[in-house]
Parts: C-alpha cells; sequence; structure tokens
C-alpha cells in the first residue's frame, strides 16, 4: 500500500527551498495556505498516526509536536523570521523524569531521522554519568554500536574533556562527555516517498537504547 504521506518530504523540500530565498514576512503571508495544506496538515496527520501506530504496537504513549515556522529573532543576528526547515517530535511518555523522544526533519538540504534525549536536565546529567560510571555504561555503549551499523550515529560528545571526578582515561570517557544522547541517520533519496515506514522502522531500532534510557531516568 502506497505510503499516504508520499507528498510530504518532495512539497515540504520544495516550499522550503523558496522560502530560503524569499524569507520575509509578506512572503510567507503570500503563501501561507501553500504552508497549511502542503507541509502543516500533512505534518499534523503524520504526528498523530505515527503516534496511534506506534503506540498501539508497543503499548507506550507518544505526545507528538510540530515545531512552529517563526524563529525567535530576539537575542539573533540573524533576523530572518522563519525557519527553513520543518522539525517534528514525539515525545515517549514512560514515567520518566526525562523524556527520549523520536525526531524527523526536513529541509532543503537535509531530511534526518533521530532519538533519544536531546540535552540532560541538571539532576538527570548527575545520574547519566553514574550510571555510566558502571554497568550501563558498557551496555549503552554496545547499543550505540550496534545502532552505527545501521547508519544510526550519535551526535559528537559535547565537552571536550572528561568531566571531573572520572578519570580522563575511563573506559566510558565518550559518554561522560556527553550531555544528552542522540543518535541520527539521513533518509535515503529512495525513501522520501515512505515516511511513515521509515519512522516506525526508526521506532524499532531504537527500542534497546530508549529502554535503556528510561531505565536509566
Amino acid at each position: 500500500m502506497p505510503d499516504p504521506f508520499a507528498r510530504l518530504i518532495p512539497d515540504a523540500r520544495a516550499f522550503l527551498s523558496e522560502l530560503a530565498v524569499n524569507n520575509q514576512r509578506e512572503w510567507f503571508a503570500a503563501h501561507k495556505q501553500n504552508y497549511d495544506t502542503t507541509l502543516k496538515a500533512p505534518a499534523l496527520l503524520l504526528l498523530d498516526q505515527v503516534a496511534h501506530d506506534i503506540g498501539r504496537k508497543a503499548g507506550q504513549i507518544l505526545t507528538p509536536k510540530l515545531f512552529r515556522p517563526h524563529r525567535d529573532v530576539r537575542f539573533s543576528k540573524d533576523k530572518t523570521p522563519y525557519h527553513t526547515h520543518l522539525h517534528l517530535l514525539w515525545a515517549i511518555e514512560a514515567g520518566t523524569t526525562q523524556k527520549p523522544g523520536l525526531y524527523f526533519g526536513i529541509s532543503p538540504d537535509y531530511v534526518r531521522l533521530g532519538g533519544g534525549i536531546m540535552g540532560f536536565d541538571k539532576p538527570n546529567l548527575t545520574t547519566w554519568r553514574e550510571a555510566v560510571d558502571g554497568p550501563f555504561g558498557d551496555k549503552i555503549q554496545t547499543l550505540l554500536d550496534d545502532l552505527a551499523r545501521q547508519d544510526l550515529i550519535p551526535e559528537e560528545p559535547d565537552l571536550k574533556r572528561v568531566p571531573a571526578p572520572f578519570d580522563r582515561d575511563h573506559r566510558q570517557a565518550s559518554l561522560l562527555r556527553r550531555k544528552g544522547l542522540t543518535v541520527w541517520r539521513d533518509l535515503e533519496p529512495s525513501h522520501f516517498t515512505a515516511p511513515q515506514a521509515a519512522i516506525s522502522d526508526l521506532f524499532d531500532a531504537l527500542q534497546p537504547m530508549l529502554k535503556g534510557l528510561q531505565q536509566v531516568f
């Protein structure tokens, strides 16, 4: 059966490419109907459909979110008013102190899928480091190695040095230098017409890592 969201990626990239050249409020206002029809409406439907399907399959509640197109320019030198990307999030409600999520991003330059926790809250950062210092560190690193073989690659560590009081030669130095943990892969152009299936496959691949994060927090 064809993916009902087969047009979302090509239509979004076409609109966002035009927006990148005409990033002005007047242009966006004149083309808002196109944005609402070809980006916002199908993105909201995709968010709801994925939340429903994964929730039913995995017995978990996912809270969907479509990020707004408007940029916060108050403290930025770049005063262009709109993002030239479309970003979607599914937060996984698991009764944890911090929610992992699934991420889907479309822009003229990339189509990316990812998952994990973008940034640990301060108390959870301490919890993370204590867990990584123990057996969990070896477990999560093994999972990350397995995900890398599936082209799901973690972001670079946030810190240049291992934080105190841990030894700089700690066996999990890379994990200790992280302030969050997400993995990402680019969606192949051959799969652009099947985003719903790609997101479902992503969730299946990430289940061990997501469960590990939920156990820690």
